[in-house]
C-alpha cells in the first residue's frame, strides 16, 4: 500500500485533498480482516514511501519506526514493514522537474549519491518485468519507457533478427541471461543512496 508519509497534510499535498482519510480507513479495513496484525503473520501489510519532492529518501529502517509509532499512536494502524523508493526522473516526476527547472539538480544529486553497494541488489539482475502484451523489460522503469529486452527468439527458427523479446520467445528465464541490461540515465535512481528497487532499499 502506497502511503507517501504519515501525516495528513504532506500526503494530500502530494495525492490530492481527502487521500489520507481514505488511506487511513482503508489501512484500518484490512486491519480488521487481519493483514498486517500479530494475531494474523500469514497476511502480510506492506507500505510503500517515496519523496514528495526531488530529494532521497531517508533510512528505510528509521523511516519504518517513525511510520510504526506515528501510525499506531493516531490511528491504531498496525503493518508488517515498509519499503523506500527514490522517485525515478521518468514521466510523471520528469515532467515536475523539467517544469520546476530541477532536472539538472536532481541528475546531480543522483549521481553524485552513487553508491557501488546498491549494485548487487539490483532488481534488474534478478527480476523480470512483463508487460500486459507479453513483452519482456528489465524492470519496471524500463518498462514505463519502453525499453524492452532486446535478443533472439528462443523458440522461433523463422524470427532470427533482434527484436524486442516476450515470453513467446524463451523457454527459461536462463535464456535472458546472455543480454545485458538496458540502461539510461535513470538508472542512477537506483543505485544512488541506499538504492532502491521494487523491494525498497538495496544497501
Amino acid at each position: 500500500a502506497s502511503l507517501p508519509c504519515y501525516g495528513e497534510d504532506n500526503v494530500d499535498a502530494q495525492r490530492g485533498r481527502g487521500v489520507f482519510q481514505r488511506s487511513v480507513a482503508a489501512l484500518k479495513m484490512l486491519n480488521e480482516a487481519g493483514y498486517g496484525t500479530v494475531e494474523h503473520p500469514e497476511l502480510e501489510l506492506t507500505l510503500v514511501y517515496n519523496p514528495s519532492g526531488p530529494f532521497l529518501p531517508p533510512s528505510q529502517a528509521s523511516l519504518e519506526v517513525d511510520y510504526k509509532r506515528e501510525l499506531m499512536e493516531n490511528f491504531g494502524i498496525q503493518f508488517n514493514g515498509l519499503l523506500t523508493i527514490t522517485n525515478m526522473p521518468i514521466k510523471r516526476f520528469a515532467d515536475f522537474l523539467a517544469k520546476e527547472g530541477k532536472m539538472k539538480e536532481y541528475m546531480e544529486l543522483l549521481v553524485n549519491n552513487y553508491n557501488p553497494q546498491t549494485v548487487e541488489g539490483l532488481m534488474c539482475l534478478n527480476t523480470v518485468s512483463v508487460g500486459w502484451d507479453g513483452t519482456l523489460y528489465d524492470c519496471d522503469f524500463n518498462q514505463q519507457l519502453g525499453m524492452g529486452i532486446v535478443g533472439e527468439s528462443q523458440t522461433s527458427k523463422e524470427s532470427t533478427k533482434k527484436h524486442k523479446l516476450d515470453v513467446f520467445d524463451i523457454v527459461s528465464l536462463t535464456d535472458l541471461e546472455k543480454y545485458s541490461v538496458r540502461t539510461d540515465n535513470h538508472c542512477f535512481g537506483c543505485t544512488a543512496g541506499s538504492g532502491s528497487s521494487c523491494q525498497g532499499s538495496t544497501a
